[in-house]
């Protein structure tokens, strides 16, 4: 007996997880009290995850995957986030296919407001005092301005 026929096939699968979740969807709109707070949630963790991920833009990493993560997770309940995610998924596009097309100087130029955008967070944060720190130096400059010395 081939172990492959007790499992269904993957879409099969997909699909009948889809059909449960659509289900218990359907049951929690059915009740006004529960859809209100279900809503609530959603998008109170959607606008979270929206805003971390506008944070994290200017800095290496998936800034811009959790923005798109947290557009989703709002799109699952809000027409208008539907909307704002298409919209914004076809702007990165064109950005990132405009500056594809662009000279190495302003590519560079991009990576050098990026790189400094981050230094200056790392500034702000205190981190180069703290690792001054770490090897004895205290100058002055390297105080966060918001923190102190």
């Amino acid at each position: 007996m081939n172990s492959g026929d007790d499992e269904p096939p993957k879409p099969r699968r997909l699909h009948g997880l889809r059909t449960k979740l659509h289900a218990r969807r359907e049951r929690i709109r059915a009740n006004p009290t529960l859809n209100l707070t279900y809503r609530i949630a959603l998008g109170a963790i959607g606008t979270l995850v929206l805003v971390t991920g506008i944070l994290l833009i200017p800095y290496p990493g998936p800034g811009w995957l959790v923005v798109f993560a947290g557009l989703g997770i709002l799109a699952t309940e809000f027409h208008w986030a539907h909307r704002v995610n298409v919209f914004t998924q076809r702007q990165y596009q064109r950005w990132v296919r405009w500056l594809g097309r662009q000279h190495w100087c302003t590519k560079l130029a991009v990576a050098a407001v990026t790189g400094a955008i981050v230094l200056v967070t790392l500034w702000m944060l205190g981190m180069f005092s703290l690792v001054g720190s770490w090897f004895g130096v205290r100058w002055s400059w390297l105080a966060s301005p918001l923190f102190g010395p």
